[in-house]
C-alpha cells in the first residue's frame, strides 16, 4: 500500500513538475483541478467563427475600446493621470471605471499573446508606467477615491474598491505570464500586500466591506503566480466573512444595498439558492472555485455545485443569459438590484440579463469544468458564449448592450428612464457604465485558451473552431493539433494530429447535451468508446502523427419550450439549432407588424441556408409563421378562433440581431399545433 501511495504522489510530483505557468486561470500546480489551463498563445484561431471573432477584436473591439478609455469620452486613463500628477482635472466615470480600464488592458495583452505586435506591449506599458505613477507610496491605488477630498480608504463599500482591485490583480498577472515583465505585477504586489495588512485582522469594520467578490479571484491568482500563500489566506478570508456579521447598516454600508443582494445573509457553505446581483454573486462563486482548486475543502465545492444547479436548472435562460430582474427582491425579502429573483420566475421583455452576469456565467462554469472534469459545464459555457454574451456587442465590435432581454417591444418601455442607459432599445457606442464592453472584449480575446484543457495523461476539446493546439502535456510531451470545422453551421469536426507522444494517452472530446446520435471516428472507423451526450467521450489509445478524429454531430433544428412552472413562455417555443438560439425580429416581417402578432405553426417546415454575406456570415433558419390580424382592445379581451396570415421568412441568430437599424425582436413565439 506503501508503495502505491509514494507511487501515485511520484506521478502527482512529475505532473506538477511540467505543469504549465501561463495559462488564463494558471492552476497548472493547483491539487484539486482535473482539467488545467494550456498555456495562453498555445492554441490559436485559424479560420471559422472564433477566428472571425477573435479578428474583430483585434482590429476593432479592442482598439476602439482604448480610444474610448485613453480619450476624454472614457475618460479612465485621464483619472489615472491625474492621480498621478500629470493632468489637472477631476475624477469622472463610475466608482468602479479603474477596473473597466484593468480589464481593456488585459484584453490588449490577450490580443498581443497570439499576434505578437510589439507595439500593443510598448502602449501597455505606457499605461501601466501612469498606473504606477499614481500609486500612493504604501501600495494604495484606487482614483475613484484618491481624487476625492471628502472619501477617505475603505470609507464605504459602494465605492467598489474591491471589485478595481480584483482586476487590478488579475490583469496584472496575465501582463507578467505573457510579457515575463514585472512592472505591472510588482504594482499588483503592492497594492495587495496592503490589502492584506487591513483586511487580513479580524475586524468588524471590515467584515463586511469585501462584497464585490473580483478580488478572490486576483488574489488567487496572484498566490498563484507569486508563490506567496498570504494571498490564498486573504481570498478565503473573504468568502469566510460572507454570512458572519449582523445585516444592518453602518458607517460603511450606508447608500448601498445590504444583505442578500450583496451575498452577505447566508454564509456561502450553507447556501443553496442564487440570490442578489448576478454580477457580484458569479464573481464569488468563481473566486470560490479558485480558492477550492488550492484547498480542496468539502464545504466549498459541496455549496457551488447546489448553486450550480440553482442557477443551471431553476434561473438561466435559454440563452445562458442570468439575472433576470433589474429591480425586485430576494427569496428574503431584501432588495436587489440587477440580479436573480424567486427560481422559474423568467420574463422575456423586461429580463435584465446583465452582460457582465453572463460572462461571468461562462467565466464561473469554466471553472467548474477544470474541477470536475464534466462537459456540462463546457455546455453552459458554450451557451452563453454563442448566445448572451455576444449579443452585447455589434458585429463590427463597437456598439454594446447592457442588458439582454428575449423579447423587444419599443413602445412599451421607456428606455432613458436609466441615467446611465443600462437598457436600451439599441446599442450604443459608449456606455457611461462601462463595466460589461471590456469584460465581453476580453472574453473574446481570450477565448483560444478555454477551446482546450490538459487532463492528467492528456487533454481534452472543450470548445470547436478551427485552430492550432501546440502545447505540452503534464508529462511535458509535445502535443500538436489542428482543428478543421465550420461550426456552429455545421456540425463536422475534424481534428489532426500533427505531433505526439509514443505512449498512450487520452483525448477527451466533448459531445454537447443537444448533439444526441454523434458519430465519432478515429482514422474512418468507429472509435470505440460511445459518443453520449453531455458528457466526454474519451478516447485512450497510442496516437501517431496524421491521425484524425471526425466528430459528426447532428445540428437539427429544435423547438425549445420552458418549465411548465415559467408562466412567461407556457405554449411558447423557442428555436435552437447547435448551440445558437434564434429570434425572429421586424426586420424580416412586414412594415409595422406587431412582434406580439407572431406565432409558429407546431408543423412548420423549417430548413437552413448558410449565408455568408449577411449579418457576418451566419446560418439562417426559413419557414412559415403565422401572423395574427385580429387584435383587439383592451387589457382582457372576448375571443374567438383567430385569424391568420401566412408569411415565409428568416430567423436569426439571437447574437446578431440589432444589426439592422432599430428594430423589435422575440426569441419565444406562441405555437399553434394543428
Amino acid at each position: 500500500m506503501k508503495i502505491q501511495i509514494i507511487a501515485i504522489l511520484s506521478l502527482i510530483s512529475i505532473n506538477l513538475t511540467f505543469a504549465q505557468e501561463k495559462g488564463i486561470i494558471n492552476n497548472g500546480k493547483s491539487p484539486y483541478v482535473k482539467l488545467r489551463s494550456v498555456n495562453l498563445g498555445d492554441c490559436q484561431w485559424t479560420e471559422g467563427f472564433w477566428a472571425d471573432k477573435f479578428k474583430i477584436a483585434e482590429k476593432s473591439m479592442v482598439p476602439y475600446m482604448g480610444s474610448l478609455l485613453c480619450g476624454d469620452t472614457g475618460h479612465a486613463l485621464n483619472n489615472f493621470k491625474i492621480a498621478a500628477g500629470l493632468k489637472e482635472g477631476e475624477h469622472k466615470g463610475m466608482h468602479w471605471h479603474d477596473g473597466d480600464f484593468y480589464k481593456w488592458l488585459e484584453a490588449s495583452m490577450y490580443i498581443y499573446a497570439q499576434n505578437g505586435d510589439k507595439k500593443i506591449l510598448e502602449e501597455v506599458d505606457q499605461y501601466i508606467e501612469i498606473i504606477g505613477k499614481a500609486q500612493e507610496a504604501d501600495g494604495y491605488l484606487q482614483t475613484q477615491t484618491q481624487l476625492r477630498d471628502h472619501v477617505d480608504r475603505y470609507e464605504n463599500r459602494r465605492f467598489h474598491e474591491m471589485y478595481n482591485t480584483g482586476h487590478l490583480l488579475t490583469s496584472a498577472c496575465i501582463h507578467y505570464r505573457i510579457s515575463g515583465q514585472r512592472n505591472f505585477l510588482d504594482i499588483a504586489i503592492k497594492h495587495a500586500d496592503l490589502l492584506y495588512t487591513i483586511f487580513m485582522p479580524e475586524t468588524k469594520q471590515f467584515g463586511r466591506f469585501g462584497f464585490n467578490q473580483t478580488q478572490i479571484m486576483g488574489l488567487v491568482e496572484l498566490y498563484r503566480t507569486t508563490g506567496d500563500k498570504k494571498y490564498l489566506e486573504l481570498a478565503e478570508r473573504f468568502i469566510n466573512n460572507r454570512g458572519k456579521y449582523k445585516v444592518e447598516h453602518h458607517p460603511t454600508t450606508q447608500g448601498y444595498p445590504i444583505g442578500d443582494m450583496v451575498q452577505e445573509r447566508t454564509p456561502l457553505r450553507e447556501s443553496d439558492e442564487a440570490v442578489g446581483h448576478a454580477v457580484l454573486a458569479l464573481y464569488y462563486y468563481a473566486g470560490a472555485a479558485d480558492v477550492y482548486a488550492e484547498t480542496g475543502e468539502k464545504a466549498l465545492i459541496d455549496a457551488l455545485d447546489r448553486l450550480w444547479e440553482n442557477v443551471t436548472y431553476k434561473k438561466m435562460y435559454v440563452t445562458g443569459a442570468v439575472g433576470q430582474a433589474h429591480y425586485g427582491a430576494s427569496t428574503n425579502r431584501d432588495m436587489i438590484q440587477e440580479g436573480f429573483i424567486n427560481e422559474y420566475m423568467m420574463p422575456n421583455m423586461t429580463a435584465y440579463n446583465e452582460t457582465c452576469a453572463n460572462v461571468c456565467n461562462s467565466m464561473f462554469n469554466f471553472r467548474m469544468m477544470g474541477l470536475h472534469g464534466e462537459s456540462k459545464f463546457a455546455d453552459v459555457m458554450e451557451l452563453v458564449l454563442y448566445n448572451s454574451a455576444l449579443s452585447g456587442i455589434s458585429l463590427e465590435g463597437k456598439d454594446y448592450f447592457y442588458a439582454n432581454p428575449l423579447r423587444m417591444i419599443h413602445n412599451t418601455r421607456d428606455y432613458e428612464a436609466h441615467a446611465n442607459v443600462t437598457e436600451s432599445a439599441h446599442r450604443e457606442p459608449y456606455l457611461a457604465c462601462f463595466c460589461c464592453p471590456p469584460n465581453l472584449v476580453r472574453t473574446i480575446a481570450k477565448l483560444s485558451g478555454w477551446a482546450y484543457s490538459l487532463s492528467d495523461n492528456g487533454l481534452s476539446v472543450n470548445l470547436f473552431g478551427g485552430n492550432k493546439l501546440d502545447t505540452k502535456l503534464l508529462d511535458g510531451s509535445s502535443i500538436k493539433l489542428t482543428q478543421e470545422t465550420q461550426y456552429p453551421w455545421n456540425g463536422a469536426v475534424k481534428i489532426t494530429i500533427d505531433e505526439c507522444k509514443t505512449d498512450a494517452f487520452e483525448i477527451m472530446v466533448r459531445i454537447p447535451d443537444w448533439a444526441v446520435g454523434t458519430k465519432l471516428l478515429v482514422n474512418g472507423k468507429n472509435a470505440g468508446v460511445k459518443a453520449v451526450a453531455g458528457n466526454f467521450a474519451t478516447i485512450k489509445r497510442e496516437w501517431k502523427k496524421g491521425d484524425v478524429i471526425s466528430i459528426d454531430m447532428p445540428m437539427d433544428i429544435n423547438f425549445v419550450e420552458g418549465h411548465p412552472r415559467i408562466e412567461e413562455v407556457r405554449n411558447q417555443v423557442a428555436i435552437k439549432r447547435g448551440p445558437v438560439v434564434y429570434c425572429v425580429e421586424s426586420p424580416d416581417l412586414p412594415k409595422d407588424t406587431d412582434i406580439l402578432d407572431v406565432y409558429i405553426p407546431g408543423n412548420a417546415k423549417l430548413d437552413v441556408k448558410y449565408n455568408p454575406d449577411f449579418l457576418g456570415g451566419v446560418s439562417t433558419i426559413n419557414g412559415n409563421i403565422y401572423l395574427r390580424s385580429d387584435g383587439g382592445e383592451g387589457m382582457y379581451r372576448t375571443i374567438k378562433k383567430p385569424a391568420w396570415k401566412t408569411l415565409k421568412t428568416q430567423f436569426v441568430p439571437y447574437y446578431a440581431w440589432s444589426n439592422r437599424g432599430t428594430a423589435e425582436m422575440t426569441v419565444f413565439m406562441p405555437v399553434v399545433w394543428e
